[in-house]
Protein backbone atom coordinates (compact mmCIF):
# COMPACT_ATOMS: atom_id res chain seq x y z
CA UNK A 1 0.00 0.00 0.00
CA UNK A 2 1.40 3.44 -0.87
CA UNK A 3 1.40 5.53 2.50
CA UNK A 4 1.78 9.13 2.53
CA UNK A 5 2.74 10.98 5.53
CA UNK A 6 2.28 14.43 6.08
CA UNK A 7 4.56 16.96 8.75
CA UNK A 8 2.06 19.53 8.94
CA UNK A 9 3.42 22.97 9.62
CA UNK A 10 2.88 26.63 9.83
CA UNK A 11 5.06 27.76 7.03
CA UNK A 12 6.33 24.13 5.87
CA UNK A 13 4.84 21.12 5.51
CA UNK A 14 6.87 17.72 4.94
CA UNK A 15 5.53 14.91 2.71
CA UNK A 16 6.92 11.34 2.72
CA UNK A 17 6.04 8.74 0.58
CA UNK A 18 6.58 4.73 0.95
CA UNK A 19 7.01 2.50 -1.92
CA UNK A 20 3.93 0.19 -2.21
CA UNK A 21 5.96 -2.84 -0.48
CA UNK A 22 6.21 -0.64 2.63
CA UNK A 23 10.00 -1.35 2.77
CA UNK A 24 10.94 2.35 2.70
CA UNK A 25 9.58 6.25 3.14
CA UNK A 26 11.15 8.41 1.38
CA UNK A 27 10.99 12.34 1.91
CA UNK A 28 9.59 13.61 -1.34
CA UNK A 29 8.51 17.29 -0.89
CA UNK A 30 7.87 20.64 1.30
CA UNK A 31 4.52 22.39 0.78
CA UNK A 32 5.71 26.36 1.30
CA UNK A 33 2.42 27.62 2.25
CA UNK A 34 1.05 29.62 5.41
CA UNK A 35 -2.86 29.74 3.50
CA UNK A 36 -4.70 27.17 5.24
CA UNK A 37 -7.21 26.20 2.11
CA UNK A 38 -3.78 26.40 -0.19
CA UNK A 39 -2.09 23.90 1.97
CA UNK A 40 -4.90 21.65 1.95
CA UNK A 41 -5.04 21.63 -1.80
CA UNK A 42 -1.71 21.37 -2.42
CA UNK A 43 -1.52 18.36 0.11
CA UNK A 44 -4.05 16.34 -2.10
CA UNK A 45 -2.77 17.22 -5.21
CA UNK A 46 0.58 15.40 -3.54
CA UNK A 47 -1.58 12.32 -2.34
CA UNK A 48 -3.33 12.70 -6.09
CA UNK A 49 -0.06 12.27 -7.51
CA UNK A 50 1.56 9.82 -6.04
CA UNK A 51 -1.51 7.98 -5.53
CA UNK A 52 -2.07 7.54 -1.82
CA UNK A 53 -3.95 4.92 -0.63
CA UNK A 54 -3.54 6.34 3.07
CA UNK A 55 -2.56 9.59 4.07
CA UNK A 56 -0.70 9.91 7.96
CA UNK A 57 -0.67 13.00 9.23
CA UNK A 58 1.47 13.82 12.59
CA UNK A 59 -0.22 13.96 15.79
CA UNK A 60 2.04 16.32 17.84
CA UNK A 61 0.56 15.55 21.15
CA UNK A 62 2.01 17.41 24.29
CA UNK A 63 5.11 15.09 26.33
CA UNK A 64 2.47 15.09 28.93
CA UNK A 65 -0.11 13.31 26.37
CA UNK A 66 -2.28 15.60 26.07
CA UNK A 67 -3.64 17.03 22.78
CA UNK A 68 -2.85 20.76 22.73
CA UNK A 69 -3.82 23.37 20.18
CA UNK A 70 -1.27 22.55 17.32
CA UNK A 71 -2.66 19.09 18.08
CA UNK A 72 -6.21 20.46 17.39
CA UNK A 73 -5.23 22.19 13.95
CA UNK A 74 -3.64 18.59 13.22
CA UNK A 75 -7.08 16.57 13.77
CA UNK A 76 -8.61 19.57 11.40
CA UNK A 77 -6.60 19.54 8.22
CA UNK A 78 -6.40 15.60 8.60
CA UNK A 79 -10.69 15.51 8.73
CA UNK A 80 -10.71 18.38 5.97
CA UNK A 81 -7.93 16.37 3.49
CA UNK A 82 -10.40 13.42 3.92
CA UNK A 83 -13.34 14.89 3.00
CA UNK A 84 -11.23 16.31 0.18
CA UNK A 85 -9.59 12.89 -0.90
CA UNK A 86 -11.68 10.55 0.15
CA UNK A 87 -8.76 8.90 1.17
CA UNK A 88 -8.42 7.30 4.97
CA UNK A 89 -6.44 9.37 6.98
CA UNK A 90 -5.01 8.24 9.99
CA UNK A 91 -3.14 10.90 12.89
CA UNK A 92 -0.19 9.72 14.06
CA UNK A 93 1.81 10.36 16.97
CA UNK A 94 4.80 12.82 15.48
CA UNK A 95 6.60 13.50 19.17
CA UNK A 96 10.31 14.17 18.20
CA UNK A 97 10.53 13.42 14.78
CA UNK A 98 11.99 16.99 14.05
CA UNK A 99 14.60 15.97 16.63
CA UNK A 100 15.25 13.34 15.08
CA UNK A 101 15.16 14.75 11.52
CA UNK A 102 17.70 17.50 12.92
CA UNK A 103 19.64 15.01 14.20
CA UNK A 104 19.62 12.88 11.01
CA UNK A 105 20.42 16.06 9.00
CA UNK A 106 23.77 16.46 11.48
CA UNK A 107 24.75 13.70 10.74
CA UNK A 108 24.57 13.90 6.82
CA UNK A 109 26.32 17.31 7.46
CA UNK A 110 23.24 19.63 5.74
CA UNK A 111 23.25 22.76 6.86
CA UNK A 112 21.87 25.86 5.43
CA UNK A 113 19.40 26.43 3.04
CA UNK A 114 19.63 22.90 1.93
CA UNK A 115 18.49 22.03 5.67
CA UNK A 116 16.10 24.17 5.73
CA UNK A 117 14.36 23.12 2.58
CA UNK A 118 14.74 19.17 3.61
CA UNK A 119 13.94 19.14 7.57
CA UNK A 120 9.95 18.85 7.40
CA UNK A 121 10.07 16.06 4.49
CA UNK A 122 12.88 14.61 6.38
CA UNK A 123 10.59 14.61 9.70
CA UNK A 124 8.00 13.00 7.72
CA UNK A 125 9.98 10.08 6.45
CA UNK A 126 10.53 9.86 10.39
CA UNK A 127 7.14 9.46 11.22
CA UNK A 128 6.26 7.29 8.03
CA UNK A 129 9.37 4.88 9.24
CA UNK A 130 7.38 4.85 12.90
CA UNK A 131 4.33 3.93 11.34
CA UNK A 132 5.47 1.28 8.49
CA UNK A 133 7.91 -0.18 11.85
CA UNK A 134 4.13 -0.75 13.79
CA UNK A 135 2.54 -1.89 10.80
CA UNK A 136 4.64 -4.72 10.46
CA UNK A 137 5.08 -5.31 14.16
CA UNK A 138 1.04 -5.93 13.79
CA UNK A 139 1.65 -8.74 10.72
CA UNK A 140 4.09 -10.84 12.95
CA UNK A 141 1.67 -10.93 15.69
Amino acid sequence: MIIMAIDFGETRTGIAVCDKWENMASPVRIINERNDEQRLIKTAAAAKEFQAELLLVGYPKNMNNTVGEKAKRCQDFAEKLHERTGISVKLWDERCTTISAHICMNDTNTRGKKRKEKLDAVAAAILLESYLGYRKNQLTK
